[in-house]
C-alpha cells in the first residue's frame, strides 16, 4: 500500500477510534452525572454511612473510566492531527506548484476580505 493510501487508512481507523471513544465517554459521564443525582437526593442522613461509602465508591469508579476514555480519546485526537500532517506533508512535496497555487488562492481571497469595505 502506498503512503497515500496508508494515511487515508490511518485517518480513518483513527476517526473510528475517536468516534467510539467519545460516545464511551458520553457514556461514563452520563451515567456518572446520574449517579450523583441519586446520591444527592438520598443522602438525607439516614442511608448509613455504608451506603454512603458504597456510592461514592461507585461514583469514583465511574469517574475513573471516564477520565481514562477522556485520555484515550486525547490520544486519538493528537494521532489523528499527526496523521493528517503527515497526509500534507506528503501532498506538498509530491505537488508543490499546486500547493503555491492553493498558497496564493486563500492569500489573494484574505486579502480581498480585509481590504473590502
Amino acid at each position: 500500500m502506498d503512503a497515500p493510501q496508508q494515511n487515508g487508512q490511518d485517518l480513518a481507523d483513527s476517526q473510528a477510534a475517536s468516534t467510539e471513544a467519545r460516545a464511551r465517554l458520553m457514556t461514563e459521564l452520563n451515567s456518572a452525572i446520574a449517579a450523583a443525582e441519586g446520591w444527592l437526593e438520598h443522602s438525607d442522613g439516614s442511608d448509613g454511612a455504608s451506603s454512603e461509602s458504597t456510592t461514592r465508591d461507585q461514583l469514583n469508579a465511574r469517574l475513573e473510566t471516564a477520565r481514562a476514555d477522556l485520555q484515550q480519546l486525547q490520544q486519538s485526537l493528537k494521532a489523528r492531527s499527526r496523521s493528517v500532517a503527515r497526509s500534507t506533508d506528503a501532498y506538498i512535496h509530491e505537488n508543490p506548484w499546486k500547493a503555491v497555487g492553493i498558497g496564493a488562492a486563500i492569500g489573494l481571497a484574505v486579502g480581498l476580505l480585509i481590504t473590502r469595505k
